[in-house]
């Protein structure tokens, strides 16, 4: 591929992902006020008895979907923009073959004995019968679930993450509060919870299906593919899938170490658990940079990975990086300058003990954040066990952290373990994916981006001894340094010909 040719497809990704992330971020915000919306009508009207075992059967649901997925939906992405990126056809229509009679498979096992097993789950592990109709109809939607998930993996893997985000970000919410509402509204009492979530998702996913028959039409076709080379396919899909098993089941345990240890050895647990965890909101409002990009950036890379790109890889991998630091950076400083407000902001006062352990954790969810780029790169490469090792690490090295540091600090000491936790997976999957592709997601202007930072944050600490602290002042003081900060970037020449390319593109459109 010639540099000229090289630099058209660069180009044409960069604009293609700057695009998308507008619209996931608007699916974002509108996702969260709906399933907040949803959430909070269950609460209300049918009080939190209700509304926790609405919470209870979910999460069942979603534990028993990891499980029965196989590990199959992410090698879905990840091989057929794979194969995506060959041209072969063939090996996409197999592939999705018999994923698709695996997954109907385990989901309908799945199914059963949720619904079976339903009464025993409830009393045993709940004591509370009144959980079993919950699991009985989420275990009846297993199929529907799976499937769901599995027609948007196809769909993002693709690329086709404006209809991804509509169907996930928009459709599902809006028909899950409409039939809530609507059920409602006839007057069916509790079982309108359930119904209308078991609506909305047959809806999205009758959706998601008829959009791949009419769009992706040709996976349709019957695969003709030789014998040795469905076995090879089989072997890779099925290598590379199961151990994405445990790292979702270890990732889940890795979310709720810290609210284990804080409960189990601290006096005053669950208070305590409760003030913790008025921090962890706060503190994950980092990785929505690296989510903008997350559900485009993976079948991008691997398709041009496929054709042996490397040099487009890399310089995607760089762009995305810089991008996720110059949303980070501010965000970060400002959460380290105003915990208190933050926390005051959203959840009261008396959850003010958490301020430090909030500064910890957006430097934790910050590096999360930036981990993307080279966690995506592994994926790429097809390291899933280099993943699933890295989880394992990672959770065992915080659990001892945890237990180590809370009798001294706190919950100061497990939100400082969970900081050093991630920053040494970051530093690994940095590593590591320099070792498997030859590629650092770093560019030298990030430097740039960094010092940018730092005349705002002084002049901010500068100014706000003069002020007094309360929201409108401090949205003021948020502001003056989202300008200052903007006015650095351009001063400092952080700013590269791919972002000049993308911010004329944008302008283009507006003007």
């Amino acid at each position: 591929m010639s540099k000229e040719t090289e630099q058209k497809e660069l180009d044409k990704h960069l604009k293609l992902m700057a695009k998308s992330s507008v619209l996931v971020f608007l699916g974002a915000i509108f996702s969260k006020l709906f399933t907040y919306l949803y959430r909070t009508i269950i609460a209300r009207h049918f009080g939190p008895e209700i509304y926790g075992l609405f919470s209870l059967g979910l999460m069942i649901s979603i534990l028993v979907m990891a499980i029965a997925s196989l590990g199959l939906l992410d090698g879905t992405v990840r091989f057929v923009s794979f194969y995506r990126g060959k041209g072969d056809k063939k090996r996409i229509k197999y592939l999705l073959k018999i994923t698709s009679a695996f997954l109907l498979a385990t989901s309908f096992i799945s199914a059963i004995l949720m619904y079976f097993f339903s009464g025993w789950i409830a009393i045993n592990f709940f004591n509370n019968p009144g959980l079993a109709i919950f699991i009985k109809i989420f275990g009846i939607l297993t199929p529907f679930t799976i499937f769901f998930y599995f027609f948007l993996s196809i769909i993002q893997a693709y690329e086709k993450i404006t209809t991804y985000t509509i169907i996930l970000d928009f459709l599902e919410n809006i028909f899950k509060v409409f039939f809530l509402v609507f059920l409602i509204f006839i007057g069916l009492n509790t079982n309108a919870v359930i119904f209308s979530y078991a609506l909305g998702l047959i809806a999205v996913c009758l959706i998601a299906f008829f959009y791949i028959k009419y769009n992706i039409s040709e996976i349709f076709n019957a695969p003709n593919l030789e014998k040795n080379d469905k076995k090879d396919l089989e072997k890779q899909l099925f290598s590379y899938s199961w151990p994405l098993i445990f790292s979702v089941m270890i990732t889940g345990i890795l979310a709720y170490i810290d609210s284990f240890i804080i409960g189990s050895f601290m006096k005053n647990g669950a208070y305590m658990v409760g003030i913790y965890n008025a921090a962890i909101p706060i503190a994950s409002l980092m990785t929505i940079a690296s989510g903008l990009f997350a559900r485009l950036f993976l079948p991008m890379i691997t398709k041009e990975f496929s054709n042996k790109n490397l040099d487009i890889v890399k310089e995607l991998s760089k762009q995305t990086q810089k991008w996720i630091l110059i949303i980070n950076m501010p965000a970060l400083v400002l959460i380290l300058l105003f915990p208190g407000a933050f926390i005051n902001l959203l959840f009261g006062s008396e959850y003010l003990a958490a301020e430090n352990a909030l500064r910890f954790l957006a430097v934790a969810y910050f590096f999360v954040s930036m981990s993307l780029t080279s966690n995506s790169i592994i994926t790429m490469a097809g390291k899933s066990k280099t993943t699933l090792i890295n989880i394992l690490f990672v959770t065992l090295l915080n659990f001892v952290l945890d237990i180590f540091l809370i009798d001294k600090y706190g919950i100061n000491g497990v939100a400082f373990a969970t900081m050093i936790c991630n920053i040494i997976l970051f530093l690994l999957l940095t590593f590591e994916a320099n070792y498997f592709s030859s590629i650092i997601p770093l560019r030298r202007k990030m430097l740039g981006v960094i010092f940018s930072v730092i005349p705002p944050t002084l002049a901010l600490l500068y100014v706000r001894k003069f002020l007094v602290s309360n929201p409108w002042i401090i949205i003021l003081q948020i502001v003056f340094f989202a300008f200052f900060y903007f006015v650095m970037i351009l001063i400092t020449k952080s700013l590269d010909k791919n972002d000049l390319m993308i911010l004329k593109s944008f302008r283009k459109k507006i003007f």
